[in-house]
C-alpha cells in the first residue's frame, strides 16, 4: 500500500517483515499544463524539460551527484535511466527515473537528497500532474508518492530525502520550492535540509 506524502512527513523503508529494502526506484513524472486562450489552442501545450538529479551526501558535504549528464554514481550504487525533454505520463507512468541499491550504498554517505528542476526555465505554474514516487525496485510496488501541487512560480523543487538511521533509511518528503534550472543552482537551498 502506498502512502501520499506530506511535507516533511517521514517513512521508514523497512518492510512490514522486518527486512530493510535492498533496491528502490525514485521516479518522476509531470505534463505540461494546458495553455489558455486563442493561440495557445492552435499550437497545444509547450514542451517542458524537468530533471531529476540525486545528490550523495556524507557528513553535510556533496560526495556524489546522479543527473542527465552523469547518470551512474561513481560507486555504482545509485543509476539515472536517462533524461526525458518533454514529460507526458502526468498522472501514469515516470517519466525519468532514478534507481538507488540502498545495499551498495557506501557506508560514508547518510543522505540522497532528490531534487527537480525546470531546466528550460518554466515555472511549476506551467507543470501539471507532476509527482515523485518511490517504488520497491524487487517487487514493483509503490511505496510512496508525493504529487506536485499548487503550481507556483518557482522553477525547481527539493522533493524528498533518503537518509540513514543506523542501519535503516527513512525517506522524508521535503517539498520545498526553490529557483534553479540544474541541480548547482539548487545547493544553498538544499544545504538548509540536510
Amino acid at each position: 500500500m502506498s502512502v501520499n506524502l506530506t511535507k516533511g512527513q517521514q517513512i521508514s523503508l523497512s518492510k512490514s517483515d522486518g527486512t530493510e529494502l535492498s533496491a528502490v526506484r525514485m521516479g518522476l513524472g509531470w505534463r505540461a499544463a494546458q495553455r489558455k486562450g486563442f493561440l495557445a489552442k492552435l499550437t497545444g501545450a509547450q514542451d517542458i524539460d524537468l530533471d531529476a538529479s540525486a545528490l550523495l551526501v556524507a557528513k553535510g558535504q556533496v560526495a556524489d551527484v546522479v543527473f542527465f549528464r552523469h547518470l551512474v554514481s561513481d560507486d555504482g550504487s545509485v543509476r539515472h535511466l536517462g533524461d526525458n525533454l518533454t514529460g507526458g505520463s502526468g498522472a501514469g507512468d515516470d517519466d525519468e527515473v532514478i534507481l538507488v541499491d540502498l545495499a551498495r550504498v557506501p557506508a560514508h554517505v547518510d543522505q540522497i537528497v532528490f531534487t527537480v528542476n525546470s531546466f528550460t526555465g518554466q515555472t511549476f505554474a506551467e507543470v501539471q500532474d507532476a509527482f515523485c514516487r518511490l517504488v520497491d525496485e524487487r517487487t514493483g510496488q509503490e511505496l510512496a508518492r508525493y504529487t506536485l501541487s499548487g503550481g507556483g512560480t518557482h522553477t525547481a523543487q527539493i522533493m524528498a530525502k533518503l537518509h540513514r538511521e543506523g542501519n535503516r533509511w527513512q525517506l522524508k518528503a521535503i517539498g520545498e520550492p526553490a529557483a534553479g534550472q540544474t541541480f548547482q543552482d539548487l545547493l544553498p537551498a538544499i544545504t538548509a535540509h540536510l
